[in-house]
């Protein structure tokens, strides 16, 4: 490398939850490069840091929602629930970090602001909150799915005087004990909250704008027997996860709704809903429930029935039942319905009666009832995939920012990298598979990992994908989509959440095991959408 060539760092890894942390590990111990990751957070976890809400927790079950690669940890780390809450999972990511000295190359409090490819010298000079630099030979974004927080513009929003908070930045100190709450928003994490909130709170105000199909988590205590089972199967498990379709630890079906009686697709159902987990619901009682819309109006049906079954109001329960497909992320969540019978909780539907702004006492709904409160939570998401990145001054060749490149809507060659931004590699980019994210993260860094180190050992300066393999991946993607019914709903999924957005297909739907294949295959055949495999086979730099 000449001179004019040389960086402070080989790579700058921009995040400190799941994926940077396991990237920094790869690149840093066993690549041997001069690696650093930066966080804008006090604290390592990413967005386990940052969402400390009133019942934050995994819905993918404790034995797999960690690090496969570490396998002593796996059978030295206990856990006594099904499902890990947050603080659980923050003191697990802290647990990694301290075991494997990765503190002293992580940076806090820092913000990364401004990226910026330079061309000539073919090296990144990246830009903090404070104006410092930092020039790296390799990017990795490693900004998770779901980050850049979407808060809603509703007429009054700033004259509350009470305590306004969104969820994905709750502070420690925040509770909602005995309070008046009100909070908008019934997504994965409003129904979290509300089940959590309820349960503590003087009152509990729900204000939804869309109903939601949500199944038990069957969440509860596991015995040590249990424990040890999964620690001895480990191997077996990972294996499972990595070459299923959605990574949660379970065989998806693979029988057709309706190839079966109406009996036993009642019977099915039942004991998916007795078991719980919604991604099971979804995915493991029939192989066409996203895909079939006779399968989908049975699980519909089913779940509708059981609002029906268990909220004691009657105009409740009409107001719960969704009445679109159920194709947005499956939810599940302990008591959710039940909780709708609780004396000191309300159900406002904003679809039929709508907010008409947030007063200085709480909010104001159309039919001219203002609901007190004191605490407002914004349980409104975030602007997924993208949104972390837009937000930032990011430029690669010429000069050319992310917003002008994903001007249409955000594209990449296999959710790891993008055109005309030469060694930038983004672990859950856009159109990376639709599935549990900490086995993906892994599949995506495993698959970085690997290009760099090919690209060292063959000397190969720059490492961008084609425009073409971009492209065809993009339409892959969007067609993949189109046979499914979650392309037919409003949902984050799309953008769907943030006002304006155009509906843009984000995610590789054929499941991670088949999105873990193609990855292979491209390193199999030496990268070639990266040039890789013409590259010169020389000394690596």
């Amino acid at each position: 490398m000449s001179d004019t060539q040389k960086a402070d760092l080989d790579a700058l890894v921009i995040g400190a939850g799941f994926a940077g942390i396991y990237m920094l590990r790869r690149l840093r111990d066993e690549l041997g490069l001069d690696a650093k990751a930066y966080d804008s957070a006090p604290g390592v976890g990413g967005t386990w840091y940052w969402n400390r809400y009133p019942g934050a927790m995994s819905d993918t079950e404790t034995y797999i929602y960690r690090y496969s690669w570490d396998k002593e940890m796996l059978q030295e780390w206990d856990w006594d629930t099904r499902y890990l809450n947050q603080p659980d999972i923050l003191r697990y990511l802290e647990a990694v970090v301290e075991r494997h000295d990765l503190g002293r190359d992580i940076v806090l409090n820092t913000s990364i602001d401004s990226t910026v490819y330079d061309d000539a010298r073919g090296i990144w000079t990246c830009t903090t909150q404070d104006g410092t630099t930092i020039t790296a030979r390799y990017l990795v974004t490693a900004l998770g799915l779901l980050s850049h927080k979407n808060y809603p513009d509703i007429k009054g929003r700033d004259s509350f005087q009470g305590t306004l908070v969104h969820t994905g930045a709750w502070p420690a100190d925040l509770t909602v004990d005995g309070k008046r709450v009100g909070l908008i928003g019934t997504g994965s994490t409003g129904c979290q909250v509300i089940c959590a909130a309820s349960k503590t709170a003087q009152h509990l105000t729900v204000f939804q704008r869309s109903a939601q199909y949500s199944v038990p988590s069957g969440n509860g205590p596991v015995d040590q027997d249990y424990v040890d089972r999964c620690r001895a199967d480990y191997d077996r498990i990972f294996e499972q996860v990595k070459t299923s379709a959605v990574g949660f630890g379970f065989d998806e079906s693979t029988v057709p709704a309706m190839s079966v009686s109406e009996e036993e697709r009642q019977r099915v159902f039942q004991e998916n809903w007795d078991i719980g987990n919604g991604f099971r619901f979804m995915f493991g009682t029939f192989a066409d429930i996203a895909t079939s819309e006779d399968a989908n109006k049975a699980a519909c049906d089913f779940i509708r029935a059981k609002i029906d079954e268990i909220v004691d109001d009657p105009e409740t329960a009409r107001k719960l039942k969704p009445t679109e497909y159920y194709a947005r992320r499956p939810l599940c969540n302990k008591d959710y319905y039940e909780t709708f019978n609780r004396d000191n909780v309300t159900l406002v539907s904003i679809r039929e009666n709508p907010i008409t702004e947030i007063t200085p006492n709480g909010v104001l709904t159309e039919d001219g009832v203002e609901h007190e409160l004191d605490i407002l939570v914004f349980a409104t998401g975030f602007e997924a995939v993208d949104g972390q990145y837009t937000r930032m001054d990011l430029r690669g060749r010429d000069g050319l920012t992310i917003q002008q490149h994903w001007k249409d809507a955000p594209t990449s060659y296999l959710g790891v990298a993008t055109n005309s931004f030469p060694n930038m590699f983004m672990i859950t980019g856009p159109n990376g598979p639709f599935s549990n994210i900490p086995p993906a993260i892994e599949v995506q860094v495993d698959w970085v990992y690997e290009i760099i180190k090919q690209a060292e050992a063959a000397g190969a300066p720059v490492i961008e994908a084609a425009k073409g393999a971009e492209d065809g991946w993009t339409e892959t993607c969007r067609e993949i989509a189109s046979y499914t019914l979650f392309d037919k709903s409003d949902s984050w999924i799309f953008g769907a959440n943030i006002p304006g957005k155009r509906h843009a297909v984000q995610f590789y739907m054929a499941g991670l095991g088949a999105y873990r294949q193609l990855l292979a295959d491209e390193a199999a055949a030496g990268f070639p959408a990266f040039g890789l495999d013409r590259a010169p086979a020389t000394v690596g730099v």
